[in-house]
């Protein structure tokens, strides 16, 4: 083994997690991870790839030699937006239990706000025992998801076998078996029949803050909820926060569940905070399983040394 095989690790979230995945990781290569002190003014110009979430700004000046980058998470806004990279091809983080958590949490939203569940956790802080009589069902409502990369397709597998009506939005279209599809040009149409809005839309130039007033006007009023309902665990970038909190307090929306945010951890001060029809997660959707990123990464770097192509390679024109 060569020092040209090196893989650097650079993932700025739980440390303890990084910690019990290290050691059974990349056993045949050397592993150099910044979240050691002594390894903080270490010549990095041996590291063939990174695996990096939220990086050191000096990480790719330093690391000379690289020959991948690889995202510690679905997203790769965090790396786009923020460094001057070299030309290399960027991995987004694919992965059976990451998109399984997503999905979860998603369907979890979804039968919260189909199943009264602020009304009923208010009732139980006051003790209150009170059937609420009308009970829409699932097929009584249209979840309308935007984003049908592998996380919105499995989200609408698993909506519809709950018995969700589902469609989906993104930029070009999509063929996904059993849900009415629409590009960009039918974006009106989608919203018009959407009850609940599932976002879940990389970080673009043309999505950043694309749910705002505008688009929340558009969604359906006429549903069985009573009013249409927007859950994002996409990208925090891609919702503007003013109007979201606007259109929560005035009626537009009738409620939400947020798992990201412009800038996170959400601030303290943040009127999200207080909202009785909010519902907030701290980016804890769909954590990646830093075990199944490595073990993605191993995969991803035994097909490139073995002439095969990389798979899940951004494009960085259409930043995802």
């Amino acid at each position: 083994m060569t020092d040209k095989s090196a893989i650097l690790i650079d993932l700025r979230f739980d440390r303890e997690s990084v910690l019990r995945a290290l050691p059974e990781a990349f056993p045949d290569r050397t592993v150099i991870d910044m979240g050691d002190p002594a390894n903080r003014d270490r010549d990095l110009s041996s590291a063939s790839y990174a695996v990096v979430w939220k990086p050191d700004p000096e990480l790719f000046r330093r690391a000379s030699g690289l020959k991948a980058i690889f995202s510690g998470g679905a997203g790769v806004d965090h790396i786009l937006s923020n460094y001057n990279l070299p030309d290399l091809p960027i991995v987004r983080f694919v992965d059976r239990s990451l998109t399984d958590r997503m999905s979860e949490w998603v369907v979890w939203q979804s039968l919260h706000h189909l199943r009264n569940g602020f009304v009923y956790a208010d009732q139980q802080r006051s003790r209150v025992w009170r059937e609420i009589a009308e009970q829409p069902e699932a097929r009584d409502v249209t979840v309308g998801i935007m984003g049908l990369g592998v996380l919105g397709a499995d989200a609408a597998a698993k909506l519809k076998v709950l018995g969700f009506r589902v469609i989906g939005w993104s930029r070009s279209k999509k063929d996904i078996s059993g849900v009415e599809t629409f590009d960009a040009n039918g974006l009106d149409e989608f919203l018009a029949q959407t009850d609940i809005l599932v976002g879940l839309l990389p970080l673009t130039d043309d999505t950043r803050g694309i749910y705002n007033r505008s688009l929340f006007s558009r969604l359906s009023r006429s549903g069985v909820l009573g009013g249409p309902i927007f859950l994002n665990a996409g990208r925090g970038g891609s919702q503007n926060e003013d109007d979201l909190v606007a259109c929560l307090s005035d009626g537009t929306l009738k409620a939400a569940s947020l798992d990201v945010f412009v800038k996170e951890p959400l601030e303290r001060n943040s009127s999200l905070w207080g909202l009785p029809n909010v519902l907030i997660t701290p980016h804890a959707a769909a954590s990646s399983d830093v075990r199944a990123l490595f073990r993605h990464v191993e995969q991803q770097v035994r097909r490139l040394e073995n002439g095969e192509p990389l798979q899940f390679v951004v494009d960085r024109l259409s930043g995802y």
